[in-house]
């Protein structure tokens, strides 16, 4: 049974919410796009009617990739394909080092290697995306949980081997990829363990990102972290991922972008005391207001939302719980990027294949259920992105065959109707861009 309790910071602060969200949307998502219209031989077209079409957001939605072509049958994967690209512009690949390589020297690239559950090969996931647009976005080059077993406990051979990769990746999908995450999970993951010796040395984040820099010199180099100490050990700016963050900075780490995961892992019989740190819009805003005096923009990178069952009440509040902290996240000014993380329930990590009671699984976070049932949340998103978050607009030109207007930055279909002739073009409205369009009425 939903426990709606978990909605009372909502409630609480649904104004300031609600103008944080409105004007952050309008000031920070949208602009004013301008439009010349002429004749084949340059004269301004008066009377030209455009009407505009947006096909494509400027902003990054997205979701991991990992089960793409890794389904049980023909069906769910054709599936697969269909859903991810009707919602998402964005997709994280797979490059964690232990399934890419499980082999010393024989890495997966290629469609042909050996299959590794939800790992999906880097050549398979960029034709997917590249033939629908879709941004492909790397996870990531240095996370030491998922080193593979052939790594020696020794800080010299790592290194070395650490730039083997670092060197192979990007000779192959540099030119490819734009966003690389250098290194996720340094505030947790290998010391719960017995922590490897690279994992415990100084300036450990300084060097990856040098590293980085040296090999991806014109690629986005992002920081990743878990969400506990993002959201529920705020300090403010004495957090320890800030501090971490700052200090790397102030030595001399290019560290382009901030990722924040926000996975929502905790029992339902948590649910109600958790809310105070994930599902406070005062809250949040703060956590991203501090961050943001990095001036460095932000992700929100791998995203949880727990319906814990199949129950119709349970899958309606995750569908709310989503669609109010996609307008916090998407009204920040810093945020660049929000990516959900399991598109489908059933075939998160440390399950088997549609196990529901265990691994992350147990969390029944997908937006598509096992059966690739469509969930509330799934609809929820796809109205924001398509519908609210979307622009269908036109103007007529005046005497100087100028014409303007305002919407959601991102690419449009434009159609433009003059003296019976009509043409079809494109333009791009972009965030701190002069977004001046010159369009043709051919002969």
């Amino acid at each position: 049974m939903a426990n709606k309790n978990v909605m009372r910071y909502f409630e609480k602060y649904r104004g300031y919410m609600e103008d944080r969200v409105r004007d952050g949307i309008e000031q920070n998502r949208k602009g004013y796009g301008y439009i010349t219209v002429t004749d084949a031989s340059g004269a301004p077209v008066q009377g030209a009617r455009v009407k505009l079409r947006q096909k494509r957001h400027e902003f990054s939605f997205g979701a991991n990739l990992f089960m793409l072509d890794e389904l049980e049958s023909a069906e769910k994967n054709a599936r697969y394909k269909e859903y991810f690209k009707d919602l998402f512009n964005m997709a994280t690949l797979p490059f964690y080092w232990n399934g890419l390589e499980p082999k010393q020297g024989k890495p997966r690239f290629t469609a042909d290697s050996e299959k590794v559950y939800r790992r999906p090969v880097p050549d398979l996931c960029l034709d997917y995306c590249e033939q629908n647009g879709i941004t492909p976005k790397a996870h990531c080059l240095t996370y030491v949980d998922f080193s593979p077993p052939w790594v020696p406990d020794d800080v010299a051979e790592t290194k070395r081997l650490l730039e083997e990769r670092y060197r192979a990746l990007s000779e192959r999908y540099a030119g490819r990829i734009n966003g690389w995450e250098v290194i996720n999970e340094t505030l947790c993951g290998n010391e719960r363990n017995d922590p490897k010796a690279f994992f415990r040395m100084p300036d450990l984040i300084e060097w990856n990102f040098a590293l980085a820099e040296k090999y991806f010199t014109a690629n986005e180099l992002i920081i990743n972290e878990a969400s506990a100490f993002l959201w529920e050990n705020y300090k403010y700016d004495r957090s320890n991922y800030y501090l971490q963050i700052e200090r790397a900075l102030g030595k001399g780490a290019r560290i382009d972008a901030v990722g924040m995961q926000f996975h929502m892992f905790y029992p339902e019989r948590e649910a109600e005391d958790k809310a105070a740190f994930y599902l406070n819009p005062k809250r949040i805003y703060d956590v991203l207001d501090t961050y943001a005096r990095l001036n460095r923009p932000i992700q929100i990178t791998e995203i949880t939302i727990p319906a814990y069952s199949w129950g119709a009440e349970d899958e309606e509040l995750q569908a709310e719980i989503l669609e109010n902290l996609y307008k916090i996240w998407f009204s920040h000014p810093a945020m660049e990027a929000i990516i959900y993380w399991n598109l489908v329930d059933g075939y998160a990590a440390f399950a088997p294949q549609g196990d529901m009671s265990a691994g992350e699984n147990i969390y029944h976070a997908g937006l598509v259920r096992y059966d690739f049932t469509k969930k509330p949340a799934y609809h929820a998103l796809r109205r924001l992105l398509h519908e609210t978050w979307h622009t269908e607009t036109e103007c007529v030109t005046g005497a100087d065959g100028t014409a303007s207007f305002k919407g959601f930055y991102g690419d449009y279909d434009a159609e433009i109707v003059a003296d019976g002739k009509t043409s079809s073009q494109t333009l791009r409205l972009c965030r701190g861009g002069w977004n001046e369009s010159k369009l043709t009425i051919a002969d």
